[in-house]
């Protein structure tokens, strides 16, 4: 079997999509490091994707930064994953860990992250007629980690393809499940915040009466 550093476990597993996986199931390799450091790369090129992307393919009105939807967007979304994917799987006799999940999904995101960064910096150099490359680097970042996250579960939990598939369908409806608990929570402490703060201004009026 191969001996790589984890640096050469991501490449590995990036270049490889069909057998890296694997190699790394076997070896028992992947860091909860590089995942977060990953993961981080996702929020900073989300942001970085929507707020510098160059004003000639995309004009953006929004003059109040607010950081909580790019957190959303990212980093909640992947948790969300995370959760999901290993809640759904363990129902259905999968054998991934939620440590292995995190880290098999997060080098997934390598080519998605990377593209991010390459087209926000595209769209600043070339014109509105070059906007096709874009597209084309965009769509094959999203193919590429698409199949990498295809096959990261596909191993991690020693599936078949259509088991796979059935897998990622429960997740993904798992995520919509989640992110409208969340929000119905989110909600509720809202509103239970904006009535302690009427009581707590009504007992200062009178207080002051």
């Amino acid at each position: 079997m191969m001996d790589l550093s984890e640096k050469q476990w991501v490449s590995h597993a990036v270049f490889h999509p069909f057998e890296g996986f694997e190699d790394m199931r076997w070896k028992k390799s992947g860091s909860l490091k590089y995942a977060f450091i990953i993961v981080f790369l996702f929020f900073a090129g989300t942001v970085i994707h929507d707020r510098l992307y160059g004003f000639q393919f995309h004009d953006s009105y929004d003059r109040i930064f607010n950081i909580i939807p790019y957190i959303v967007k990212s980093i909640v979304l992947f948790a969300a994953w995370v959760v999901g994917n290993w809640s759904v799987c363990t129902l259905l006799d999968g054998e991934g860990t939620l440590r292995r999940i995190c880290i098999f999904s997060a080098y997934a995101l390598i080519p998605y992250v990377a593209s991010l960064f390459i087209t926000t910096l595209m769209s600043n150099v070339l014109i509105a007629d070059e906007g096709v490359f874009i597209s084309c680097v965009y769509g094959t970042a999203v193919l590429w980690s698409g199949v990498l996250l295809f096959n990261a579960v596909k191993t991690v939990h020693q599936y078949t393809a259509a088991k796979t598939v059935s897998a990622v369908f429960l997740t993904i409806v798992s995520m919509f499940i989640m992110m409208f608990l969340l929000v119905l929570v989110l909600s509720l402490f809202q509103k239970a915040g904006l009535f302690i703060y009427s009581i707590y201004t009504e007992i200062q009026y009178r207080i002051k009466v």
